[in-house]
Formats: C-alpha cells, structure tokens, sequence
C-alpha cells in the first residue's frame, strides 16, 4: 500500500499513536489485550489521547503495520486515522516518521505509545498546552516524580527531522539534539512511565510504585 498523502491536522497539534510494534515479549499482540476493564490496552490508549486533543480541535492518527486490521478497527473507534507504515517491521523510527509526515501540516506532534493504556488525559493535555503556548523549538514531556515520561511533544520546528527517522529508537536522536532544552510537566500521573512490554506489567498499571526509568526515547 502507497503511503498516503499528508493530510491537515487544523493547524493544531496533532496526536500520532505508535501501535506497529511486535510485541514479542509479550508473547502475542499486546495491544489487542484487554485491561481489567475489558478495553483493549491499544483502544484505552487512543481514547485518552483523543480525548485531550478534541478541546483544541487536534486530529490523531494511529500508526499500525500492515494487515493488523483487528487492532486498525479497534482505534478508528477511538477516533484516530487509521496509517498503515510498510516500514514498521524496521522500527519504531519509521513508524513516527510515518505519521509525521502523514500530519505534515500540524502546529505540533504530541507522540504517544500504544502500549501506555494508563496516562490521564490530563497528562496529554499538559503536554499538549505546553506546546500551545511555546514556540516552534519546544520539546515537552511529562514528569512524575522527577522522572520524565510519555507523551513527547514536538513543535513545528522539528519536523524535517522527525519526518526522516529511521531505525528502532525512536526520536532519541531529536532529543539528544536538544538537550537540556527539553519542557518537563510536572504531573501527577504515575500513568506516564507506565508501560505494558509483558504480562506481568498488567499487574502494575494503575498503582503507585517506585519507578524504574522506563523511557523508550
């Protein structure tokens, strides 16, 4: 499938869901799993982060390799834009790079995994205001407890070099080229280091513990 055309996010911020993972050390498609809610981690994820983004009238869009049409179905629920990446199997990389480009003429990027079913809405909005209110080099991210976590937000200045990622770490190499110039927001969310990459992690979400660095860029 050809990648589609850029398409307009209102001049606003733009949510991209990175949902292409393999999810092999989960043993099976994680994203699928559902919560003890019975919501599937991919759909809470997405749900918490349309919901902070419809206020200032922002698009999101889901990033997913192709044929993953179960968990394709399950986000355009949630209210994202469905973006197969034919890359994604390379990495994470790609896959950002892909839904950059497919939201080319967004204010800011506010980035999150698919996989982190338990950040606040409130968390993504104050990464997301933080983006509104600053200029086009801000990079903004949650913190809990000292500890910066997910979303990652990126103003518009950052996009030529978002949209060439490539490879399995993310935008590591954006934010290493920022440096220290990177907004942290306080938060009290222990939601924002919070991810699912096994089984076990399932018993974790949602409760207040001490933290390990978990921030996969």
């Amino acid at each position: 499938m050809p990648e589609p055309a850029p398409q307009a996010a209102g001049g606003t911020i733009a949510g991209v869901l990175l949902a292409a993972g393999m999810g092999r050390r989960f043993g099976g498609d994680k994203l699928l799993h559902p919560l003890p809610d019975g919501q599937p981690i991919a759909q809470a994820a997405a749900r918490a982060l349309v919901a902070a983004l419809a206020p200032v009238g922002g698009s999101c869009v889901a990033v997913v390799r192709p044929g993953q049409s179960a968990l394709a179905d399950l986000l355009a629920e949630a209210g994202c834009t469905i973006i197969e990446c034919p890359e994604a199997a390379h990495g994470m990389g790609h896959s950002l790079a892909c839904g950059v480009r497919a939201t080319a003429q967004a204010r800011g990027w506010l980035v999150a995994l698919a996989d982190m079913p338990r950040i606040a809405p409130s968390s993504y909005a104050a990464v997301r205001d933080a983006l509104l209110h600053s200029d086009a080099r801000t990079i903004a991210a949650p913190s809990w407890q000292g500890q910066r976590g997910h979303p990652v937000g990126f103003g518009r200045h950052w996009f030529e070099a978002l949209s060439r990622l490539q490879g399995d770490e993310g935008a590591r190499a954006v934010l290493a080229a920022a440096r220290g110039a990177i907004t942290l927001c306080p938060v009290d969310d222990a939601g924002v280091l919070q991810d699912v990459d096994r089984p076990e992690d399932l018993a974790d979400l949602g409760r207040e513990w001490d933290a390990p660095e978990i921030v996969k860029w």
